[in-house]
């Protein structure tokens, strides 16, 4: 595979899991609110939950757009 192809595939990749990050958030947050160490913060960890998840769609679509562009 030449470097070009494994950009594409990594930036699939990426934003796939961007979107795993949006579609467990809501799954995943009623455990966190069980814990007492984190009952405080909820909202930091659910801001910084969201904002990872688009840190990596955006980096996986820029890295495809980039790539798409080359070719």
């Amino acid at each position: 595979m030449d470097k070009k192809n494994i950009q594409m595939i990594w930036g699939v990749v990426l934003v796939m899991a961007g979107l795993g990050v949006f579609y467990r958030i809501p799954q995943v947050m009623p455990r966190i609110a069980q814990m007492d160490a984190f009952a405080n913060a909820l909202s930091i960890i659910r801001f910084c939950f969201y904002f990872l998840g688009v840190l990596l769609v955006y980096g996986g679509s820029r890295k495809l757009y980039e790539n798409y562009k080359k070719k």
